[in-house]
């Protein structure tokens, strides 16, 4: 017979699209325009859709750094399914983090660190991701704000999003 032999009480550093602490934020309800469900994640960054101030999207290689709409959150509404995902899908409304500082997905094998600079990945398998690297070939836009500290569980970290009006 086995069982668990030992119990953490310790609670994990950082949840995909939540708030990292209770500074100031904004963050405006959106509609997810992805047609394929977890194309679009809790923690990932997202640009504005067909219907600009009403819904978003994943960016893509066309995106520019005015398309930035802000971090996906979540509002700890969902339900998490038997495999323990907790799913965004198509239609569904999102809370779109404006400015202020949040958990935000990171790219594989990243290691920010507190004020490094924050870009946006817009092209490939880790569009709307997060990384402290700008790339020379254009997969990535520079978004106004930084890393607020280094990764959490997972591969999250806490960004600050700076007011992104021009």
């Amino acid at each position: 017979m086995s069982g668990q032999l030992s119990y953490s009480f310790r609670t994990p550093k950082g949840v995909a699209g939540a708030l990292v602490d209770i500074s100031p934020y904004s963050i405006d309800s959106r509609t997810n325009t992805e047609t394929e469900v977890d194309a679009m994640l809790f923690g990932m960054g997202a640009v504005v859709g067909d219907s600009p101030g009403s819904d978003v999207r994943v960016p893509t290689s066309t995106n520019t750094v005015r398309d930035f709409e802000g971090v996906v959150m979540t509002g700890y509404t969902q339900q998490m399914t038997m495999d323990g995902i907790v799913r965004v899908y198509p239609a569904q409304t999102v809370g779109v983090l404006r400015w202020g500082r949040a958990w935000a997905r990171v790219v594989d094998g990243d290691t920010p660190a507190y004020n490094d600079p924050l870009y946006l990945v817009i092209s490939g398998n880790n569009a709307g991701l997060f990384t402290v690297e700008e790339t020379a070939n254009g997969t990535t836009i520079a978004v106004n704000g930084r890393f607020y500290g280094g990764l959490g569980n997972g591969n999250i970290a806490p960004v600050e999003i700076h007011n992104q009006l021009p």
